[in-house]
């Protein structure tokens, strides 16, 4: 008899359970009370009753887990620092959606050679989550994988929904039932709508197809997330963080009944892919800020070790520190730039006295 399904199925591996993993890296409760506070806190900030900002700020993705534990480790000494002003969530992303092809992430190819060992991905991304929270720092990432969420959410504070993948209704009816305020980006053209309607679509209770902690295929009916936002990341018709730009983002949200909540993405289409350009990014957004705008609530730095980027090469070793995907600005300067945004916030919050 002829065979008409999975006929491009080359091989089907066993996955274990979220709840497996989950048992094999036992979380404090120490841990846990600290993740349900940042949540509360980010949420708060979302909604604009906590007057700070949020700072999400990291490599463009996690390739290295020393490289992270590193880097969360400087991260948390300039986190006290600023905390009356910024709250700083370190960017931890380990998927990476790919216009057409390349590196998929840390949990898709944990080695980096396309040999897609998931199962230790998930494992690995699951342990740096767990070590950067109990360094004292509240962890977001990018959702794509509708079924991952089971293995890693419990240990992220925040979640964003990237450009690509705004539009889809699967994800649109994940954000409504995660855990945590999650942020949408406007599409990589630079259309706000599509991220508008998503914000509107997941605050609304919905119902999808997932798996259980067990591993089996269930129903989630949701409530709906009342904590979604907006991503302003520019697009391929240019930059959209400037006043005008965050005034008519607001307006859309307003008429929209949705959040009026914005977060400022200062790379990508912000900084027309320049990555040294996100601190005039940043500038910008804390000059609205210090003029009274409200609806702005954080803002986002492509950061890590070193700046730049590198590829990876079969023939050489990379280079520590260095990303492997979107180029970043590297410590020193995130640490300056980030000191200067909280000076001036201070400055102006002064000059309202």
């Amino acid at each position: 008899m002829r065979k008409i399904h999975d006929i491009r199925i080359q091989e089907v591996t066993p996955l274990a359970s979220p709840d497996e993993l989950k048992r094999q890296e036992t979380v404090s409760e120490k841990t846990l009370l600290g993740i349900s506070r940042w949540r509360d806190q980010i949420e708060d900030i979302i909604h604009r009753r906590d007057t700070r900002i949020l700072g999400i700020v990291g490599p463009c993705s996690i390739h290295d887990e020393q490289g992270a534990y590193d880097y969360a480790r400087r991260m948390k000494d300039l986190a006290e620092e600023v905390q009356d002003e910024i709250l700083l969530v370190m960017r931890a992303y380990f998927e990476k959606p790919r216009t057409v092809l390349g590196w998929r992430g840390l949990i898709l190819d944990p080695h980096l050679d396309g040999s897609n060992a998931i199962e230790e991905g998930i494992r690995l991304a699951r342990r740096i989550l767990l070590g950067i929270s109990e360094i004292g720092l509240p962890v977001g990432t990018e959702m794509l994988d509708p079924i991952l969420p089971q293995y890693i959410d419990d240990l992220v504070s925040w979640a964003a929904i990237g450009a690509r993948t705004a539009e889809s209704q699967v994800h649109r009816s994940l954000a409504s039932g995660l855990s945590t305020p999650v942020g949408f980006k406007n599409s990589t053209s630079g259309n706000l709508k599509h991220a508008v309607n998503a914000i509107k679509s997941a605050a609304s209770p919905a119902s999808f197809i997932g798996v259980d902690p067990n591993g089996m295929t269930a129903i989630y009916r949701t409530t709906g997330n009342p904590s979604c936002h907006l991503i302003l990341r520019g697009g391929s018709s240019g930059p959209n963080y400037h006043e005008d730009d965050v005034e008519h983002a607001e307006n859309l949200l307003t008429q929209a009944g949705a959040l009026a909540s914005i977060i400022v993405d200062c790379s990508h289409g912000n900084s027309n892919k320049k990555y040294v350009r996100q601190q005039r990014v940043l500038r910008s957004v804390v000059d609205q800020l210090n003029f009274g705008n409200r609806s702005i609530s954080g803002f986002m730095l492509e950061s890590y070790l070193y700046e730049g980027r590198q590829d990876v090469c079969s023939d050489k070793p990379l280079t520590y520190g260095v990303s492997i995907t979107d180029p970043c600005i590297g410590w020193d300067d995130t640490e300056l730039i980030i000191r200067r945004a909280y000076e001036r916030l201070k400055q102006g919050e002064e000059g309202l006295l």
